[in-house]
């Protein structure tokens, strides 16, 4: 089986940022929102709703198609697997991305998520949930 975060509560989130914290200090090793692979923005100002910006986890990802060395392959059950020795910073794989969830780190690597949960674990208002799927 595979997963994939889902946005399954959105009307929830009070923009805590836990779940951006707890993904960039689990995966990056900091306390970073820029290293965080979930994004949570305002829509419009501080009266309006938030977006939530989570990958999809497409099945023929157009971002692993984008990329011309190859530094992302589909993962089993959708999304993708970053290859950083393999990547050279072109941006590309951002913009093919639909739902723009790839952003670029300090380094100028791309923050890709890898469906771990821990920003689910970490929500405490049941926005996210990291749902197993089956891989057909």
């Amino acid at each position: 089986m595979s997963a994939k975060i889902k946005v399954a509560n959105p009307n929830r989130c009070i923009g805590c940022y836990s779940c951006m914290l707890a993904c960039s200090r689990v995966n990056a090793k900091t306390a970073s929102l820029i290293d965080s692979a979930i994004d949570i923005r305002t829509s419009g100002g501080i009266e309006s709703g938030l977006e939530i910006i989570v990958c999809r986890s497409c099945i023929d990802p157009p971002c692993a198609r984008a990329c011309p060395t190859g530094a992302l392959t589909p993962r089993t059950g959708g999304g993708v697997i970053l290859d950083k020795d393999l990547c050279d910073s072109c941006m590309t794989c951002a913009s093919a991305c639909l739902p723009r969830t790839i952003h670029f780190d300090k380094a100028d690597m791309p923050v890709i998520c890898t469906h771990c949960g821990v920003c689910a674990r970490f929500c405490s208002h049941d926005v996210l949930e990291l749902r197993k799927t089956e891989v057909l």
